[in-house]
């Protein structure tokens, strides 16, 4: 229980302190490292800070860990940060790999327990490589169900409105079916600002910001491996890689390869303005030699099937509409933000022991698989 007290923050400052107190260790490896401070939205002081530094003789390999563009669950990624540094740092070789390590990419969400940025952009369909390309109604599903997505008044009796909800799903899913109506929730849109899953009308700071550290990454070295660091889909007390179909290898070769149990793969047909597909696209057209491993690393929290699915969309929901709307009563308003946090960033001690031995469990297999970390 102690160990679990020191890897998971409370807060964004203690988390965010976490990481700058880093510094130290990995400049004891790589003397060049720096930690870079940038201010990103309204408030000065939400930063993104990240800890660089090339290899201190050839620049072979890079490692790259991203913890918290979906705000809240920058909590999980920065106890794997804190978790390489502690477990893994001294095994990798800085006189051939560099490091570049980010702490919350949405500074505003993770501070206010939010997905969402302060734009109610989810970060993660933000990164469009060509935006031109993508029509605003390109979400059909969501377009034809919007009633769904979007707040509509304050929350008068949450039992209810969950009643309500249920009703509504009941007959978009009658309507439009299961496959349909998930379609819609993984896609993002960008036509209703507040709705959920809203991509945003324009690159948000952050995709800018993180669009040139992959460039430059990309340019520097000849081999890249990024680990992405997410919570809530799938298995419970499991981690998750979930690989672009821009990556060509199968599911099994990659469960092979990497020896996970849970591995899944999607498309930017699926999933527009993904950060990890904007990754390989970028790597694609300007630096076709360039070597590229990127994946996001989730935590499972509600499970999987349409059950957990559902209560999921549910959480999404109703936690955007108290955002916007507002609750009439303060233990409806507990009640949801509860649920939000369970999905995310749960408080129960066994979840957060899974965290640390899954955690580990992918880290070894992607750094071992990739060569920056020797086998024992």
């Amino acid at each position: 229980m102690k160990e679990q007290k020191n890897y998971f923050p409370s807060d964004y400052e203690q988390s965010r302190n976490t990481v700058r107190r880093h510094l130290h260790k990995i400049k004891e490896k790589w003397p060049d490292a720096e930690l870079t401070t940038t201010s990103i939205g309204k408030e000065e002081d939400n930063t993104t800070d990240m800890i660089a530094s090339q290899a201190t003789e050839t620049n072979k390999q890079v490692l790259f860990f991203t913890a918290g563009e979906h705000g809240i669950e920058g909590y999980a990624g920065t106890a794997m940060i804190h978790l390489f540094v502690e477990e893994y740092l001294d095994r990798v070789d800085p006189a051939t790999t560099g490091i570049c390590c980010i702490h919350a990419l949405n500074p505003w969400g993770m501070r206010n327990f939010r997905r969402v940025t302060e734009n109610n952009v989810d970060l993660n369909r933000n990164y469009l490589y060509n935006r031109s390309s993508v029509p605003d109604d390109v979400n059909e599903y969501y377009e034809r169900e919007s009633e769904l997505f979007l707040p509509h008044g304050k929350i008068k009796d949450l039992a209810k409105e969950k009643m309500k909800l249920q009703a509504q799903l009941v007959k978009a899913l009658a309507e439009e079916g299961y496959s349909a109506i998930k379609e819609a929730k993984g896609m993002g849109q960008f036509q209703f600002e507040r709705g959920v899953y809203y991509g945003g009308e324009k690159e948000e700071e952050t995709a800018i910001f993180l669009k040139q550290i992959q460039n430059r990454l990309l340019s520097d070295y000849p081999r890249v491996i990024h680990m992405d660091w997410h919570t809530a889909l799938g298995p419970t007390n499991e981690i998750t890689m979930v690989v672009s179909s821009e990556d060509e290898r199968e599911e099994e070769e990659l469960k092979s390869k990497f020896d996970l149990n849970s591995i899944q793969k999607f498309t930017p047909q699926k999933v527009k303005g993904d950060s990890t597909n904007h990754f390989h696209k970028l790597k694609n057209e300007k630096y076709p030699s360039t070597y590229l491993f990127s994946a996001l690393f989730e935590f499972g929290t509600f499970g999987t099937g349409m059950k957990a699915e559902l209560r999921e969309f549910m959480t999404i929901v109703l936690e955007n509409r108290l955002y916007w709307e507002g609750a009439e009563k303060q233990e409806d308003r507990e009640w949801i933000l509860s649920e939000f946090r369970e999905m995310f960033y749960p408080l129960s001690d066994q979840w957060k022991k899974s965290v640390l031995q899954e955690g580990r469990l992918g880290i070894e297999a992607v750094l071992g698989e990739e060569g920056i970390l020797p086998t024992k």
